[in-house]
């Protein structure tokens, strides 16, 4: 079953929510569920790659939720691998072990999808469950047929500083099943994007931010660690996640678990029946739909 599946929802359906990290979108989504503002799912369980430094303990014990930890460092360790990548036929092997093994892990829980709140491990859960994720970059726009601000981390960011975008704007996305081709990267179904976040170019120039990426031609991530296009695009991820990520996801996520979402036979998007290209999120206004 293809990963941009969907299914129609009994009411307040379970869900599985995946971080890795510090848990910020976690914890947004888990508020806006206590709450009441957002009661159209249930969070079953909390699932982290990284027991040992995530947010998720915290987290599970504060909301009384299971957890379960599936520590993906240990596992390539025991494997005979010390680096968890992608890059040779044992390396994508491990993973969808691992991700096997996850899925295993997952199914007493009864979850009927999941969200992937700052998850990093790449997997292929997607081909068992319909995953929510969270980008920071409007993956609406598109050149010459490719999304140009995927990718990960700030990446997006820099991308549409360097191209002199003065809004940014994040995208809730269906995951999809990873193979290991770079056209994979964010190409689901946008369900829904931010209201636009202006950019802050912490007074630089665009030419000061060119020159920066310029000058690391050649260089290894870490040479370039703290230039000013990273300071830039750090100050700017921050804001997008908190008046970004924090808006459209915990309303994307409830408007997917109320059926409001679907798809056409031939994978064009609808909200409410009606077809959308996506639907706009902001912080105070009811959804806006894009017309295709």
């Amino acid at each position: 079953m293809p990963s941009t599946f969907f299914q129609t929802f009994p009411e307040k359906p379970a869900a599985a929510v995946f971080l890795s990290g510090t848990g910020t979108n976690a914890a947004k989504l888990l508020e806006g569920w206590k709450s009441g503002a957002f009661r159209g799912w249930t969070p079953r369980v909390l699932v982290t790659d990284k027991p040992e430094t995530s947010r998720a303990r915290a987290l599970a014990e504060q909301y009384g939720l299971p957890l379960v930890e599936h520590d993906i460092a240990k596992f390539y360790r025991e494997r005979g691998l010390e680096k968890i990548a992608l890059i040779s036929e044992r390396a994508l092997q491990v993973r969808e072990e691992w991700t096997g093994a996850l899925i295993r892990l997952l199914m007493p829980y009864g979850v009927q999808f999941g969200i992937l709140a700052g998850f990093v491990p790449l997997s292929n859960i997607t081909c068992v469950l319909p995953c929510l994720n969270v980008h920071p970059g409007d993956l609406t726009l598109e050149e010459d047929g490719r999304r140009y601000l995927a990718g990960l981390q700030r990446l997006p960011v820099e991308t549409a500083l360097l191209r002199g975008h003065t809004h940014l704007r994040s995208s809730v996305i269906i995951a999809q099943a990873f193979t290991g081709g770079a056209k994979e990267m964010d190409s689901g179904p946008v369900l829904g994007i931010s209201a636009p976040v202006p950019v802050d170019l912490m007074g630089a120039s665009i030419d000061e931010l060119k020159a920066c990426q310029a000058a690391r031609a050649g260089k290894k991530p870490a040479e370039y660690r703290g230039d000013l296009l990273m300071q830039v695009a750090e100050r700017n991820l921050e804001n997008l996640k908190e008046h970004g990520d924090w808006v459209v996801f915990p309303q994307a996520v409830d408007d997917f678990a109320r059926n409001k979402f679907t798809l056409d036979p031939d994978g064009a998007l609808r909200y409410e029946g009606n077809p959308v290209k996506t639907v706009e999120y902001s912080e105070s206004a009811a959804p806006r739909p894009v017309a295709p």
